[in-house]
C-alpha cells in the first residue's frame, strides 16, 4: 500500500475548501448524497444500452448507515462505482469532476441531468470528518478498491473486496469540542432534517434504519409493554411536486405542500405552477398567502424564493428571484441552467436569475390581476394583508416599478363606499371631470365630511380617501393615470370654476381685502395667509397647507424623523357666504374685540377639521365659554 499525495497544491487548496468555500458545514451531506445520485445516474444511463447491468431503475438507492459507537457515518450507493484510476483521477485531484466530464460527453446524445459540476463537493466532508474511507467497485470490473485519507498527508489506495458495483463513503467524525458538536451528524433526527432540507428531491430513494416501537406480543392489554426495533425507511420524497404536470396535482396536494414547506397554517389564496423553456429553462411553484406573517413589515422578514438546481436546494431565500413589491410570495424555483459557484451555495453571475425573475414577476402580476378582475372578494382579502406592500412597491426606487403595481392598487371611494382600482375610478368619471381627486387623512369618516368633498359630491365627482401614510406619495410617483392628473383636494385648485367665476372671486377678494387683513392680524403667526374660497360648500372655514407639503406629510415626517421635521404653513380659507363669516365681518366694525374672538374660534375649528392638534386646548375651551356668556 503506497502513500500518495494529492495533486494541485493539495494541503493549501484543501484547507481553503474546508475553511473558506462552504458557509455551513452541514452542507457536506448534500454534497455526498449528490455525488451518489450522480453515480447512479451514470449506471442508469449505461443500462439503457447494456442488458448486462442487471438492475432495474426501481432498485437503485442511496443508503445511510450510522455507527454511533465508532463515530462513523456511511453513505452507500449502487451506482457506476470507481476503478483505481477513477479514484486517482477524481479523488486524488482536487477540483476534478467526473460528473462534469460525463455530462459533457453525453450532452449531445441525451439530456443528462447531473448534479455535480465541480470536483470539490466530496472534500466538504473533511469539515466534519477526521478521516474518510471510500470503498468502490466499478461496474464491469471484478476488483474493488479502498481509498483512505485524513485530508492532510495525502491518501492511500489498496485492493479490497466488494460484492457488487457501487461506492461506500465512510466518514469518521471529528471529536466533539465545546464549540463544535460533530456527533449531531450521527443523530437520526439531524440526518432526517438535513435530507428533507437539501436532498428531499433526489430522484432515488435515500434510505436509513430508523428507530420504531411496537407492542410486545406477550404484553398484557391492560398494561402493554413496548419494544424498540430498527426499520429501513425512505427519508426523501424523490419526485418534487413542481416536476409533475398541473393536471396530476390536486388542490389538496398543493395546499399540503405549502403548509408543510412554509409552515403556514392558513390556506394560500392562489397557486402559480409554471415552467419555461428557452435560454434559461426552469420550473416554478409559487404561492400567494392569505395572511401576512407577524414580522412581514419588519426588517426581520426574509423575502425570496427557495432555489433548487436539479432538485437539490442551493439557496433557502434567493432575494434576486423576487422583486421587493412582491416580497409576500412564497415558493420554489428549480433550474438545470444555473451557473453555480464552486461551492454550489450561490451563483457565479445572475444573468440567469435576471431572466427567471423577470418571468416570475410577470406571472405574479398576471395572477393578481386575474384575481382582481374575476375573484374580487378573494383579491380584497389579499389586499387587506399585502396592499400596503404594493403601495410601497409603487413609490420605491423613484417609481421604477410603478408599471408592475399601479393597476393592482385599491383605494376607498367616497361615492361608491367601497374599494376601487384607479382604472375603475377613471372609467366611472362623469363627463366633464378631468382630475382624479383624493383626500389624505387619518380617518375616512372624517375625510368624508371635508367641505371640499361635499363640494365635489354635489358635482357628482368621486373622491378617493387616502388613509395610509404611503398613499399620498403615490400620486407624486404616478403623476398621471390613464392621462388623468391627480388632485389633492386639500392643497390644490379643484378646477371647478369657470373663468367668469374666477373673475368674480378675485373681485370679491379685493372688496374684502380689509376684512381679510383684519383676520390675519388677529391670528398673527398662527396662519401664514387668510383668503376666500369657493370650495367650502356649507362650511364656514377650512385650513389648508401652503404649497410644498400636506398636513399628512408633516405628521408623517414628524413621526419618522422628528429632528428634521418642520411645520407646514397654514392657510385659513373663509366662505364669504356663510353666516358665521358674515357675523365676524359685521363684528369687525361694531365690536373689534369680539371679531378677534370669532376669528380665533374659526381658526380653532379649521384646525380640528384638518385633524391638526391644538397647541392650547384649554384656550379653545375658555374661548367657547366666553362667547357663550
Amino acid at each position: 500500500m503506497e502513500k500518495m499525495q494529492f495533486k494541485a497544491e493539495s494541503q493549501r487548496l484543501l484547507d481553503l475548501m474546508i475553511n473558506s468555500i462552504y458557509t455551513h458545514r452541514e452542507i457536506f451531506l448534500r454534497e455526498i448524497i449528490s455525488n451518489a445520485s450522480d453515480a447512479i445516474d451514470k449506471l442508469a444511463y449505461t443500462a439503457l444500452t447494456d442488458d448486462k447491468v442487471g438492475i432495474s431503475r426501481d432498485q437503485f438507492a442511496i443508503t445511510i448507515t450510522r455507527d454511533e459507537e465508532n463515530r462513523t457515518l456511511t453513505v452507500s450507493d449502487n451506482g457506476i462505482g470507481m476503478s483505481k484510476e477513477d479514484m486517482e483521477e477524481n479523488l486524488g485531484t482536487i477540483a476534478k469532476s467526473g460528473s462534469l466530464g460525463f455530462k459533457q460527453a453525453m450532452e449531445k446524445q441525451e439530456d443528462i441531468d447531473i448534479i455535480g459540476q465541480f470536483g470539490v463537493g466530496f472534500y466538504s466532508a473533511f469539515m466534519v470528518a477526521s478521516s474518510i474511507t471510500v470503498i468502490s467497485r466499478k461496474y464491469g470490473e471484478d476488483k474493488a478498491w479502498k481509498w483512505v485519507s485524513d485530508g492532510a498527508d495525502g491518501y492511500t489506495i489498496e485492493e479490497t473486496e466488494k460484492d457488487a458495483p457501487g461506492t461506500d463513503i465512510i466518514m469518521t467524525l471529528k471529536a466533539d469540542t465545546e464549540e463544535d458538536k460533530y456527533s449531531e451528524f450521527l443523530e437520526e433526527y439531524e440526518i432526517r432534517s438535513l435530507i428533507r432540507k437539501y436532498s428531499d428531491y433526489i430522484r432515488y430513494p435515500i434510505r436509513m434504519e430508523v428507530s420504531k416501537s411496537r407492542k410486545k406480543e406477550d404484553s398484557p392489554e391492560d398494561k402493554p409493554e413496548y419494544e424498540s426495533y430498527l426499520e429501513m425507511e425512505t427519508l426523501n420524497s424523490m419526485v418534487p411536486i413542481w416536476q409533475r404536470a398541473k393536471k396530476d396535482v390536486s388542490d389538496e396536494e398543493y395546499e399540503s405542500f405549502y403548509r408543510e414547506k412554509f409552515f403556514d397554517y392558513n390556506k394560500p389564496l392562489r397557486v402559480i405552477h409554471s415552467s419555461a423553456e428557452g435560454s434559461v429553462s426552469f420550473k416554478a411553484l409559487l404561492y400567494i398567502p392569505g395572511k401576512a406573517p407577524y414580522d412581514f413589515y419588519t426588517k426581520d422578514f426574509k423575502r425570496g424564493l427557495q432555489l433548487y438546481s436539479s432538485g437539490v436546494m442551493i439557496m433557502e431565500n434567493c432575494e434576486d428571484l423576487l422583486p421587493e413589491h412582491f416580497r409576500f410570495v412564497r415558493g420554489i424555483v428549480d433550474s438545470q441552467d444555473l451557473s453555480l459557484n464552486i461551492s454550489r451555495e450561490m451563483l457565479q453571475h445572475n444573468r440567469q436569475l435576471t431572466i427567471i425573475a423577470r418571468n416570475i414577476e410577470k406571472k405574479i402580476k398576471s395572477e393578481l390581476k386575474n384575481m382582481l378582475e374575476n375573484d374580487r372578494e378573494k383579491y380584497e382579502e389579499f389586499y387587506a394583508a399585502f396592499g400596503r406592500q404594493l403601495k410601497y412597491g409603487t413609490v420605491s426606487d423613484y417609481g421604477a416599478h410603478k408599471d408592475a403595481c399601479q393597476d393592482l392598487l385599491l383605494f376607498y371611494s367616497h361615492k361608491e363606499s367601497k374599494l376601487v382600482s384607479l382604472k375603475e375610478y377613471v372609467e366611472a368619471m362623469p363627463e366633464g371631470q378631468e382630475k382624479i381627486y383624493f383626500a389624505p387623512g387619518e380617518n375616512k369618516d372624517r375625510l368624508a365630511k371635508l367641505p371640499q368633498v361635499q363640494t365635489l359630491e354635489k358635482k357628482g365627482y368621486d373622491v378617493l380617501l387616502f388613509t395610509e401614510d404611503v398613499d399620498e406619495f403615490i400620486p407624486q410617483t404616478l403623476m398621471t393615470y390613464m392621462e388623468k392628473q391627480f388632485c389633492n383636494i386639500s392643497t390644490e385648485d379643484l378646477g371647478l370654476q369657470t373663468e367668469e367665476e374666477k373673475k368674480e372671486a378675485e373681485e370679491k377678494a379685493e372688496e374684502l381685502k380689509g376684512f381679510l387683513t383684519f383676520v390675519k392680524e388677529s391670528l398673527g403667526e398662527q396662519v401664514k395667509e387668510v383668503k376666500l374660497s369657493q370650495n367650502l360648500g356649507n362650511q364656514p372655514v377650512c385650513m389648508t397647507p401652503d404649497a410644498g407639503m400636506s398636513f399628512e406629510m408633516e405628521k408623517y415626517m414628524k413621526r419618522m424623523n422628528p429632528e428634521f421635521a418642520y411645520p407646514v404653513g397654514r392657510i385659513l380659507e373663509l366662505n364669504a357666504d356663510h353666516e358665521a363669516v358674515q357675523a365676524m365681518q359685521k363684528a369687525m366694525t361694531e365690536d373689534p374685540l369680539k371679531a378677534k374672538d370669532y376669528a380665533q374660534l374659526l381658526c380653532y375649528q379649521a384646525q380640528l377639521m384638518a385633524e391638526l392638534p391644538l397647541e392650547d386646548p384649554f384656550a379653545y375651551t375658555e374661548l367657547v365659554c366666553k362667547l357663550m356668556k
